[in-house]
């Protein structure tokens, strides 16, 4: 299956939804800060458009409610950002890596976890 494309907007639904699980329309414009709280017709129609892009479902209905829960999860919806963003720099990693180390937003445990997660990927690569 294709990972659909998701605007802001559309991230901010499905973070409601992963978040605290199933929700009907309301509950998820509910879920947005009061200030600047978009509209209940405008998170509608966006939820709308997500089930569409086979993001979220209809998991069931209570009353007059529809109760929409994510179908794709929080690590893929990251993933799919994570490439879009370095496919920006043909795919490289350096330029991202040396704006992060100079403006100070890369930890030296955020190297040592991005180590231990490369020796654990060569050490699966190695098993048969």
């Amino acid at each position: 299956m294709r990972l659909p494309k998701l605007s802001k907007l559309e991230l901010q639904i499905m973070e409601a939804l992963w978040t605290s699980g199933p929700l009907a329309i309301r509950e998820i414009q509910e879920a947005f800060p009061q200030k600047g709280r978009p509209a209940y017709t405008t998170v509608q129609t966006m939820v709308y458009r997500l089930e569409v892009k086979k993001a979220l479902r209809r998991a069931r209905k209570i009353g007059n409610a529809h109760i929409f829960e994510a179908v794709i999860s929080r690590d893929t919806a990251q993933r799919r950002l994570v490439d879009e963003f370095l496919s920006l720099f043909g795919g490289r990693m350096q330029p991202v890596m040396a704006q992060l180390i100079e403006a100070g937003n890369l930890t030296q445990k955020d190297v040592a976890d991005a180590e231990r997660l490369l020796r654990d990927l060569a050490r699966r690569k190695k098993e048969p």
